[in-house]
């Protein structure tokens, strides 16, 4: 076995098609792109979402709505999932990231008050829902917005 004796696997190379290179080779004349018309022209390829003139699908169809730019995105957590943390612990924005809870912040973390709470927490965010925040007091727990 040396350098010079080796050769690909068979079937793992292949010939490129070399067009426009006479009739014998079964892709001259018209170099496999049919006769005349657009596509057999040089630069003629027809743009994504172009129907032929007709009016295109993207502006046939009604826009509705908008996306206010003063809109804020809150990471959410509901309250079952605070019972991974020790009791009598101040759970802030570092422990949520921490454990996982949280992948990124957005704009803040929102406690919802989707499940049960047994411990007594200090839970730090930038809002809660009034349920969850009843629900973290009656706990013997504290809530302090961020």
């Amino acid at each position: 076995m040396d350098l010079n004796n080796l050769s690909p696997v068979e079937g793992s190379t292949k010939n490129r098609k070399r067009i426009g290179r006479g009739v014998g080779s079964g892709h001259g004349k018209t170099s496999t792109k049919g006769h005349k018309g657009q596509k057999a022209r040089s630069g003629g390829s027809i743009k994504a979402g172009f129907e032929g003139g007709q009016m295109p699908m993207q502006r046939r169809l009604p826009k509705r709505g908008f996306t206010p730019l003063t809109r804020k995105v809150y990471s959410i957590i509901n309250i079952g999932q605070l019972e991974i943390f020790e009791s009598g612990s101040s759970i802030g924005l570092e422990e949520f990231l921490k454990c996982g809870l949280v992948r990124d912040l957005r704009d803040g973390v929102k406690i919802l008050s989707d499940g049960e709470i047994t411990k007594t927490f200090t839970v730090k965010a930038h809002k809660f829902s009034s349920a969850a925040q009843q629900k973290i007091i009656a706990a013997g727990g504290s809530v302090e917005v961020i």
